[in-house]
């Protein structure tokens, strides 16, 4: 396969498609194979739900990642279910066995994942969960490590606080960006209004000024956490 398969660990369902959609549906129209792997329901931290409502949320979320993984062109998406907000109460050895299953059943040449200077929680363990599995022992598939941001996410924390995203890695994404929204438009629960970070308008005017800053059209920002050439 051209360029070896993707893997994306992500947090929550829709981690994906607001930190890489444009990028994973490019990989696609490339030939490569794009893996999903989500840990978290995303949901079961919402509070004043009952349980029976907050499964049924987490059903929907994990229908919608599905859907949204086949409008990127993904070749598959799997939905671990942890509860959401609460991946530092696990060993992180825990996680990260679940990345290095996915890593053995996929193989994969790239790994995209979450930044660690990130106010949520779980993407800051997801990012550490992966680094463990990613490591470059003899064997080890992945050549490309990439971090990316999320918005509502990555932008809220404060540099004085955590390690600042700045950017050093740029993919072009002004023929995949559509593609990119579709699949946010099955998120339709997850997004918000503008002027919420989380709004289409506004992850709209974030691919353009990522993509102003190196001179296309639209562009997604990424860390690159190591690279094997």
């Amino acid at each position: 396969m051209k360029n070896g398969s993707v893997l994306v660990v992500a947090a929550h369902a829709d981690d994906e498609a607001l930190g890489c959609g444009g990028t994973l549906a490019r990989y696609a129209a490339e030939g490569r194979d794009v893996h999903v792997l989500i840990l978290a329901d995303g949901e079961s931290s919402r509070t004043g739900l009952p349980t029976a409502d907050s499964d049924a949320l987490v059903k929907v979320r994990n229908y919608a990642a599905i859907k949204a993984g086949e409008v990127l062109g993904c070749k598959s998406v799997e939905c671990i279910g942890l509860p959401d907000n609460r991946l530092d109460g696990f060993d992180l050895l825990d996680i990260v066995k679940h990345v290095e299953k996915a890593m053995s059943e996929v193989s994969p040449r790239t790994v995209l994942t979450h930044h660690i200077g990130d106010v949520n929680v779980d993407h800051r363990v997801i990012h550490e969960a992966v680094l463990a599995a990613t490591r470059p022992q003899i064997g080890n598939p992945v050549k490309e490590l990439m971090f990316f941001e999320v918005p509502s996410s990555t932008e809220w924390a404060p540099s004085g606080s955590l390690l600042a995203f700045i950017p050093n890695c740029f993919i072009d994404i002004s023929e995949t960006f559509e593609i990119k929204r579709k699949a946010l438009e099955v998120y339709s629960n997850e997004m918000r209004p503008f002027p919420h970070p989380r709004s289409l308008q506004a992850v709209e005017a974030l691919a353009q000024w990522r993509g102003a800053t190196v001179g296309v059209a639209a562009a997604e920002a990424f860390v690159i956490g190591r690279s094997i050439l």
